[in-house]
C-alpha cells in the first residue's frame, strides 16, 4: 500500500458567507510531513475543517485530490477510510476506553467491514510497534488521554 498524496490548488474557504481562505496551495507526497504554522486567525483551523467536510466550511472554489481522486467529492467518512484525520489541539479524555481498543477500532474502521484485523494478529501488531518505538506496555491499557501528558496524547494522537 503506497502513502496517501494530497494536492491542493487554489482553495478558497467561506464560512457564513465570510471568505476566510483565498488561495491555498499544497502538494504533499506519499510519507511526507508538514505543518501548517502562522498567526491565529489566518485559516490554518478552516483549511483542515474545510478539507474534513465540516458542514460549516463551504469550499467557494478550488480543488483538493486525495490519490487523485476528488476529496471535496466524498463523503465525511469515506474521507476518513481514505486516511484523512483531524486531530483535537486539546482532546478529551475517553474513560474506560484503552488506547488498544481505540486503535484497534480506528483500524478496523479504515479496513471497513468485513475485513476487521482479528485480535490475535492486533494484538502481535500493537506489541511489535510499542517495543519498536520502545514504549511502555502498559500504555496500550491506560484510558484515551487519561492522565497523559501532552507528548503521550500527541503519540495517540498519531497513532490513530
Amino acid at each position: 500500500m503506497t502513502a496517501p498524496e494530497l494536492k491542493i490548488n487554489d482553495l478558497h474557504v467561506s464560512v457564513e458567507g465570510k471568505s476566510i481562505v483565498k488561495g491555498f496551495d499544497l502538494d504533499m507526497k506519499g510519507g511526507e510531513i508538514h505543518a501548517l504554522m502562522g498567526p491565529n486567525g489566518t485559516g490554518k483551523s478552516t483549511v483542515a475543517s474545510a478539507l474534513m467536510g465540516h458542514p460549516k466550511y463551504e469550499v467557494t472554489s478550488g480543488q483538493a485530490l486525495l490519490n487523485e481522486q476528488n476529496l471535496l467529492d466524498m463523503a465525511v467518512d469515506e474521507r476518513a477510510r481514505a486516511g484523512m484525520f483531524l486531530a483535537m489541539q486539546y482532546p478529551s479524555e475517553v474513560s474506560g476506553v484503552s488506547n488498544a481498543d481505540f486503535l484497534r477500532t480506528a483500524i478496523n474502521g479504515r479496513r471497513g467491514e468485513g475485513n476487521e484485523i482479528p485480535l490475535m494478529k492486533f494484538i502481535k501488531t500493537l506489541d511489535k510497534r510499542m517495543n519498536m518505538l520502545e514504549m511502555d506496555e502498559s500504555f496500550a491499557e491506560r484510558y484515551v488521554n487519561e492522565g497523559f501528558s501532552g507528548g503521550e496524547k500527541n503519540v495517540t494522537k498519531f497513532c490513530s
